[in-house]
């Protein structure tokens, strides 16, 4: 979605907030606080935060999974409430829960009977799933002997037998090797090369930093940086250059001195940091100061619009 105009919102939370309270009514756990969120057609969004930052909290509140206790949560301009829109979804968990006596085959025909898909695409769909997960040759054995990678495998395939237009991603990298890993990120973005949208949660920074257009980090609850993955990393204040066929005399030497000395200009821009230094910097600097958020002018999608910043209540 590099360069282009944002899309048509597929997510929108607003105000968002889920408090878990005890038997009682008391209020025990603030999950979630005020979220405002918009995710773009066509776009992967990683959410990040680490354990209890209200991720999979997000995640059940779109599915409608759970009902939220203040603001409002849109998928596909629709309440998330309403069971409807989830023909249109297909959900990756965490753990994947499947029928293990059953092997691949059965499994992808089962769930595609829940969506009343006919036999005759089903099978097509079947088919195409398998290959593309890269099970084909165990379709036959049954999932209780599948590797704890395998089964991320056909868990995905599984999430995409409805052939949905929003796909919700938990930690789609866990149990694979670097290879299975290396296969699942190439997925997630030929998903996004077909028109889909995803929605991917992941502990694995490096996955997300290669994958995602753009990322929300959470913590406690809160929504603490949002924007474009590419404009995030930029160290605005550094200024790098890539050269080649310089003359010792002027490697130390700026832009001019280059071109006069004919050597042919790579690069000259900004360096970026690494998403896992951006990520513990907004993590400990919330630490230090509760409730401060450091979300700025953000940019959308496709960066030219600039999105309204969010706003905590």
């Amino acid at each position: 979605m590099s360069g282009t105009s944002p899309g048509t919102a597929v997510i929108e939370t607003r105000a968002l907030s889920k408090v878990y309270r005890d038997f009682w009514g008391r209020q025990k756990v603030r999950a979630l606080k005020a979220l405002d969120l918009e995710v773009y057609q066509g776009e992967i969004f990683g959410l990040l935060g680490p354990n209890g930052s209200g991720k999979s909290t997000t995640i059940k509140l779109l599915l409608g999974l759970l009902f939220p206790t203040d603001g409002q949560a849109l998928v596909f301009g629709k309440e998330a409430t309403d069971v409807s829109k989830n023909e249109r979804i297909g959900y990756l968990p965490e753990e994947s829960y499947l029928y293990k006596f059953l092997n691949a085959e059965e499994t992808l025909d089962f769930y595609g009977r829940l969506f009343d898909i006919p036999a005759e695409v089903r099978k097509e769909r079947i088919e195409k799933l398998l290959k593309l997960v890269g099970i084909d040759r165990a379709r036959k054995r049954q999932l209780r002997e599948y590797s704890k990678g395998m089964t991320r495998r056909i868990g995905l395939a599984q999430a995409l037998i409805n052939d949905p237009e929003l796909i919700l991603l938990d930690e789609p990298t866990s149990g694979l090797d670097p290879i299975g890993t290396r296969e699942m990120k190439d997925m997630i973005l030929q998903l996004r090369d077909q028109g889909k949208t995803v929605v991917m949660c992941s502990h694995l920074l490096a996955d997300v930093q290669d994958v995602c257009d753009r990322i929300a980090i959470l913590h406690q609850g809160e929504l603490k940086e949002l924007g474009r993955v590419d404009s995030l990393l930029t160290v605005e204040d550094v200024t790098q250059v890539r050269a080649r066929n310089l003359s010792d005399d002027c490697k130390n030497e700026l832009r001019d001195v280059i071109q006069r000395h004919g050597g042919d200009l790579l690069e000259m821009d900004n360096p970026t940091t690494t998403l896992e230094d951006l990520f513990l910097s907004i993590v400990r600097d919330s630490e230090e100061r509760p409730g401060r958020r450091v979300v700025g002018p953000q940019s959308t999608a496709g960066g030219d619009t600039p999105a309204p910043p969010a706003t905590a209540n």
